[in-house]
């Protein structure tokens, strides 16, 4: 699930998709449920800026601001993790809701002379995350890459549970 073709790019830019048919619900319905949602769970705090920057009951449109940390290891002594920034698209019709989750961006070791920030699209795409043969993933960009997609699995399920 993580190698060729698990990370897609469309039009130069890392975008995620998926389409939920929920017949049980018009428009209006879904829009209120994922709106009330994502008011509750993307909360700017102190730490993160996380929050819905837009929405639109007419057209069914909820653009949402994700940012927090994803951690790759810890112990006693270190922690591994890199804060990630991306924005949610949700689109919803009659029956149906459109994700996309896109404008990945990485801030890693922030705290080590200012860390070192990526964007997705030239750091976890095929051509980056993956070996040369494209069996195994990059030593570094590779981990970037599982916990990304990990992370879009994780979101995906979270908003078709709440449709359910």
């Amino acid at each position: 699930q993580y190698l060729e073709g698990a990370v897609p790019v469309v039009g130069g830019k890392v975008i995620f998709s998926t389409e939920m048919n929920i017949e049980s619900m018009n428009k209006e319905q879904i829009f209120n449920t994922l709106l009330d949602w994502s008011n509750q769970r993307f909360q700017p705090d102190e730490k993160f800026n996380d929050r819905v920057l837009l929405h639109d009951k007419e057209k069914g449109i909820i653009v949402v601001n994700g940012e927090e940390y994803i951690v790759f290891s810890t112990s006693a002594l270190a922690l591994d993790r890199t804060r990630i920034y991306y924005h949610l698209y949700i689109t919803c019709e009659d029956g149906k809701c459109k994700l996309d989750m896109a404008r990945i961006r990485y801030w890693y070791d922030e705290n080590r002379d200012g860390g070192e920030k990526y964007v997705a699209e030239e750091w976890i795409t095929d051509e980056y995350g993956l070996k040369k043969k494209k069996d195994k993933l990059s030593r570094v960009s590779g981990k970037f890459r599982r916990k990304t997609i990990d992370r879009k699995d994780y979101l995906f399920n979270k908003f078709a549970g709440i449709l359910k």
